[in-house]
């Protein structure tokens, strides 16, 4: 079993940022997580991946985890994006695949775009520039009404209630306490930047409209100068990435390809992590081998 290691590396205007790293000696995979997580979400995926022969890092973005929060509140998706940009050299790598999940994903389709020498393959985890309203707003209400906790069972209780169809055993006290930040008064709340998602005013409030600061049109002007091997896995039960979005993304990338995980929702490696690595293995595979 590969060791996990941590350390740190300087963001965009020299943010702080934590990352956890899985050596397999092999090419790198470099796994950007979704809005509100924290890379420890992926430590199952990528300690797999290691084992795979991957060199594997798992980033906490700027103002979530244990990565510094922006003093300007700069979340937009080229913020994160030139983090990134950034972070690459610092971990030794010319370039790198990446593995986006949500907020992650939109993040690295929109690096790859920008600066297409840095990413060698690109896997994109229930998101595409066409999201569904519903499923995103769904997402929202949720982390607005459960703003803290109690204690770790009312943050089980409250996962369970937003996702029942997700297997009980994969919620588990012990995970989730990496994942979520005590505050003095003793109540659990997750371990991010409020500010991510409650903007300041009217006005910042109908810029949010936008996804992170980019348009739909935008993030599939961005999908369009992609040119590396691209997977898109999604869902079966994803109320936020549709059957739809992920044709009109595979229209757009020339020899893109999609896989499809099955009894899984939005969070297609919390549910089924299994699943989801199974569904992309063969991709790795044929078009990113690890050595």
């Amino acid at each position: 079993m590969i060791g996990e290691e941590t350390g740190a590396v300087a963001g965009a205007g020299g943010l702080e940022l934590r990352y956890s790293r899985w050596r397999g000696g092999g090419r790198p995979i470099l796994v950007l997580h979704g809005g509100g997580q924290t890379r420890h979400a992926w430590e199952e995926s990528c300690g797999h991946l290691g084992g795979l022969g991957y060199d594997v890092v798992a980033l906490d973005l700027r103002g979530h985890g244990e990565s510094e929060w922006s003093p300007e509140q700069a979340y937009g998706l080229a913020d994160f994006a030139a983090d990134v940009v950034a972070v690459i050299p610092q971990l030794g790598y010319e370039r790198t695949a990446l593995l986006g999940f949500s907020l992650g994903g939109l993040a690295s389709l929109h690096l790859t775009a920008q600066r297409p020498e840095l990413t060698s393959a690109l896997m994109l985890v229930d998101v595409a520039p066409r999201l569904e309203d519903a499923g995103v707003q769904r997402i929202r209400d949720f982390m607005t009404r459960h703003e803290s906790f109690a204690s770790l069972d009312e943050v089980v209780a409250a996962l369970r209630e937003y996702n029942p169809n997700r297997p009980p055993d994969s919620i588990r006290p012990e995970s989730l306490v990496r994942n979520l930040r005590r505050r003095p008064d003793g109540r659990y709340e997750w371990h991010y930047d409020r500010y991510f998602r409650t903007p300041r005013s009217e006005g910042e409030a109908a810029e949010r409209t936008r996804i992170n600061g980019l348009t739909h049109q935008e993030l599939l002007d961005d999908a369009r100068r992609v040119t590396c091997p691209t997977l898109v896995v999604r869902g079966a039960m994803s109320d936020v990435l549709s059957e739809e979005g992920v044709e009109e993304l595979l229209a757009v990338i020339p020899g893109s390809e999609s896989a499809l995980v099955e009894r899984a929702g939005h969070q297609v490696a919390g549910d089924r992590n299994d699943a989801f690595l199974t569904a992309i293995t063969p991709f790795l595979a044929r078009r990113y081998p690890p050595r």
